[in-house]
């Protein structure tokens, strides 16, 4: 596996690929990877010849008072499992690669309507910060694939809707959430809760199961839906932000005729601010 930080090395292996005409996938990550980003790397793997991963912990998706200085940075152990699953390349830029003019100055992506409610709405500028950042490795590697997880529905959907709508040539995969034995989705940021969070975060799932039981069974009492899941989520010692029952395909406000449904929710446990998802077919 090569290990590349530099502009103008990646784009040089990349030419190579090209004129050996390979397909290249991309998992752009914040790297302290776990067993959801190595499920994201296999699914990639079925797509493309070549597979590049980025690790860039982006400072323009933190808000002020958010992690960004203490998110987990563990860059030797993520190499190692990465050679393990055979990445191709490994794109560790600089914030100086990423952001040549500097953060304060850096060209802003806007990917209205879908970024301004649900974790738009709790984290102002945070999906901006994503799609300036997304778009920024997109030109760089310009993949013919490029893989992100469900967990995180809202910005995948962000993402499809960029790539759309500025005509990229990259096809946007989405692959499953992937959970621990007790439903908890896995997450970087898991290892924030303490003993006693950790045995409770299970409930996030548990309730948005719930949900989802109740629609397939024929319940379209949304806003009643959410507000009971509100209030359990509450009971359990989580603060919730929201708890949100959408269209699939564009996140908008559904209603009884709706074929498929996801249920959202983010929440905080103590520090730690947890985000989940269900799909639901009607």
């Amino acid at each position: 596996m090569k290990v590349i930080s530099e502009r103008d090395s990646l784009r040089e292996q990349l030419r190579e690929w090209r004129r050996a005409d390979d397909h290249v996938a991309l998992v752009p990550t914040m790297g302290n990877l776990h067993e959801g980003h190595m499920s994201l790397l296999r699914l990639a793997r079925e797509h493309a010849d070549r597979l590049v991963v980025s690790i860039f912990v982006n400072p323009t998706q933190f808000a002020a008072g958010e992690d960004y200085e203490t998110y987990p940075r563990t860059l030797e152990r993520d190499q190692r499992r990465l050679k393990r699953a055979n990445a191709d390349l490994l794109f560790v830029p600089d914030i100086e690669t990423i952001y040549p003019f500097g953060t304060d100055a850096a060209t802003s992506v806007t990917v209205p309507v879908l970024t301004e409610e649900l974790c738009g709405l709790a984290r102002p500028g945070h999906f901006d910060g994503v799609t300036s950042v997304v778009s920024r490795l997109f030109s760089l590697v310009q993949p013919d694939v490029a893989v992100f997880g469900q967990k995180d529905f809202q910005q995948q959907l962000v993402i499809r809707r960029l790539a759309a709508d500025l005509h990229l040539p990259i096809r946007i995969v989405s692959g499953p959430t992937q959970r621990d034995k007790d439903g908890l989705a896995l997450s970087s940021r898991n290892q924030y809760l303490t003993a006693a969070e950790r045995q409770a975060a299970p409930t996030l799932y548990a309730t948005l199961c719930d949900i989802a039981r109740a629609l397939q069974a024929g319940d379209d009492q949304f806003a009643e839906l959410e507000r009971a899941a509100t209030a359990a989520l509450t009971a359990a010692g989580f603060e919730a932000e929201y708890v949100s029952i959408r269209r699939a395909e564009n996140l908008a406000m559904p209603d009884r005729d709706t074929d498929e449904l996801v249920v959202l929710a983010a929440a905080r446990l103590g520090k730690t601010r947890l985000i989940d998802n269900v799909i639901v077919s009607t």
